[in-house]
């Protein structure tokens, strides 16, 4: 019995050796809670079947698929390309999702140097966010389930942060921000033995195969170990070098500057408008 226990850790190590790569399939979707009221003068808000409509797009606008390219110590993680527009229209209401990321978007982490490289774009300038990997402090539940052919473990982690809901009447945008407490749950697997998982998660003994966040889910539907083509993990180098702080301050200039130019664009038309509130 020895011995069979010798041949199989051998194995283990023969198969996860340092030229061992692999590639992950994974695919999100999103609850959507949001509400329509009428405006200050009682009209403008959309009927139940246009507001089914609004919900299901918005929806279809978080469920992507992203594919994970790892090795034992870095990893690329990409949504791969659909031909689908990143803009809708139902019932004269204009859908865009903000803050997605974007089909040209990598997202490249160096779990041995617990770093991390997000090539990303705003409006067409391109920047390359450089910062240290977060340390998520996982907590080890012990609770198992298996994911397709692998035994999963549990393990959570908490965070306070503050979410803001917008709301727009009669052109005028109301922000209202509170402070929530987010869980996560990750189930990763020891028998893909990588730090790794989609995107900036990591620091678990073992592949992340699921990850509940919040309101998010990311499960993996395709794993691919040691594939007959060799898999290309490059470090992007093009773009203007940020940090994330650095980033999230230009992100959300951003996005004030187009939500006055949505207020201005609703002032110019004939006052018939509607609230959308969308919590996060």
């Amino acid at each position: 019995m020895k011995n069979v226990t010798l041949f199989i850790l051998l194995l283990s190590a023969s198969m996860f050796s340092q030229n061992f790569q692999g590639k992950a399939t994974y695919k999100t979707h999103r609850k959507i809670d949001f509400k329509i009221d009428n405006d200050k003068k009682g009209k403008g808000a959309p009927n139940s079947e246009i507001q089914k409509k609004i919900q299901a797009q918005l929806m279809k606008q978080f469920q992507q698929t992203y594919t994970l390219n790892f090795d034992q110590s870095v990893s690329t993680y990409k949504q791969n390309k659909k031909l689908s527009s990143p803009q809708a229209q139902v019932g004269g209401v204009q859908i865009q999702v903000m803050g997605s990321g974007g089909g040209n978007d990598v997202l490249y982490k160096n779990i041995k140097d617990k770093r991390y490289v997000n090539k990303t774009e705003i409006s067409g300038k391109r920047f390359l966010i450089k910062d240290r990997l977060e340390n998520f402090d996982w907590k080890m539940t012990g609770v198992t389930k298996n994911i397709g052919n692998y035994t999963c473990y549990k393990a959570t982690k908490t965070r306070k942060e503050t979410r803001t809901s917008m709301s727009m009447t009669d052109g005028e945008t109301e922000e209202k921000k509170e402070e929530v407490t987010i869980e996560t749950v990750a189930w990763y697997t020891p028998e893909i033995p990588i730090s790794n998982g989609p995107g900036q998660f990591w620091g678990l003994p073992g592949l992340i195969l699921e990850v509940q966040d919040g309101k998010q889910t990311i499960a993996c539907t395709e794993i691919v170990l040691n594939p007959s083509e060799k898999i290309e993990i490059k470090e992007p180098t093009k773009g203007k070098k940020v940090t994330q702080k650095e980033f999230d301050t230009i992100m959300d200039e951003h996005t004030k500057d187009i939500k006055e130019r949505f207020r201005n664009k609703r002032k110019s038309k004939d006052g018939n408008s509607f609230q959308i509130e969308i919590q996060g």
